[in-house]
């Protein structure tokens, strides 16, 4: 009886123990690290640790510990990675993702767990509609935005009819439904080519058919090796000055130094539209791009942009409530008023927690020591909020 009683007061002295506080914050980072898309994964796994140096490792007050999982290209993968983060590492924030069909098969897991959930790159249109949830935040786009952003400049620049290219996956029909919503002319074909670990890299078939259509412009949509790989058959198909291209998440920071090591100058002037670009005048954005190519020595992308601003996302919503984090609804509401120095300047919220900010045209250039990169030419959507926010009951 004795042993009893001692076992029942030693419970009750435990549960009335008060909660010991945080002494760090955890933060894990699920991105594609092996396959030949780690190229990518690389460039956001560079910038969050540049982030978490230059904030010198602290949130409120509070260490923080990154923890990197590789999610192998494969959403099954993904979400067991998602699953060891939430379930063993116990982290806080659960952030990254390249991609959308990544991005779907692993939130479940976490927003069941009761994590904040911050995609860093991948918007399906899913999660921005029907499914978005209160512990979701995007610090990129909606899948649709930025081609919806090219649509208008074919617009603009008399463009009748177009074929247009991508990968057969979610992002992939995203963005053709993305260029289709604004384009006002014909498109004339569409292909959607293979795409996972061993996607499809030889575009001949497709370009043979986007020339034989009649088409006035070639749009395509293939981030990582495909793209160097499509721009590359694209010269060599003779299309260069024949067939204009047009492009989005394609020809940037990870693609040009390869195109430049093969001499496939046919990409110099090209056209491509984007929320972000290197050049972008803001001091939170020359601290990036000038700390990122004095530590790596290249050009940050736009992954390196959204991957960092995650981190500041997440600084912010720790030091609003003081590192106490037990209070989910103070660190939501800071996250929501977006009110952090951003890469791409200041932009706000919608209703579904994707930005609310504005698409540029870019341009392929060189820059004062020769090195190709993009400038940007001028504001094409401002202020600009996905279509798919209207559904979402938040």
């Amino acid at each position: 009886m004795y042993k009893k009683i001692t076992a029942l007061a030693a419970l009750g002295a435990l549960l009335a123990a008060p909660a010991v506080a945080a002494d760090k914050v955890k933060i894990g980072f699920v991105t594609t690290i092996t396959t030949p898309a780690g190229v990518i994964g690389q460039d956001m796994v560079d910038a969050v640790n540049l982030a978490v140096e230059d904030i010198g490792g602290k949130m409120g007050g509070l260490d923080v510990e990154l923890i990197i999982e590789d999610d192998g290209f494969k959403p099954p993968i993904g979400k067991q990675k998602v699953d060891k983060l939430v379930k063993k590492d116990d982290v806080d924030f659960v952030a990254g993702f390249i991609w959308s069909h990544v991005l779907l098969a692993s939130k479940k897991s976490a927003l069941d767990a009761g994590k904040f959930l911050i995609s860093s790159n991948a918007g399906p249109s899913q999660v921005a509609g029907k499914q978005c949830d209160k512990n979701f935040f995007s610090t990129s786009w909606q899948n649709d935005q930025t081609p919806m952003a090219m649509g208008e400049v074919l617009n603009q620049n008399g463009v009748k009819s177009v074929y247009v290219m991508a990968p057969n996956y979610a992002a992939g029909k995203n963005m053709i439904a993305g260029v289709e919503r604004t384009f006002k002319g014909e498109v004339v074909g569409r292909d959607l080519t293979k795409w996972g670990k061993d996607a499809q890299l030889d575009f001949s078939a497709e370009l043979a058919k986007a020339k034989a259509s009649g088409a006035e412009a070639l749009w395509v949509f293939y981030p990582g090796k495909a793209g160097g790989a499509l721009i590359k058959q694209y010269e060599q198909a003779g299309l260069l000055g024949e067939l204009p291209l047009y492009t989005v998440f394609t020809v940037d920071s990870i693609a040009l130094p390869k195109l430049q090591a093969g001499n496939l100058g046919g990409v110099m002037g090209s056209l491509n539209t984007q929320h972000w670009g290197p050049d972008l005048d803001n001091p939170q954005n020359k601290k990036f791009v000038e700390g990122f190519k004095k530590k790596y020595g290249r050009y940050p992308s736009f992954y390196a942009a959204q991957s960092y601003d995650t981190i500041f996302l997440i600084k912010s919503a720790v030091e609003a409530v003081n590192g106490n984090l037990d209070d989910m609804d103070g660190m939501r509401a800071a996250m929501e008023k977006a009110d952090f120095p951003s890469t791409r300047g200041k932009f706000s919220y919608g209703n579904n927690h994707f930005p609310i900010q504005n698409f540029y045209l870019r341009e392929v250039v060189a820059d004062a020591d020769g090195v190709w990169t993009t400038k940007i030419v001028k504001t094409v959507l401002e202020n600009h909020q996905d279509p798919y926010a209207k559904d979402c009951k938040m």
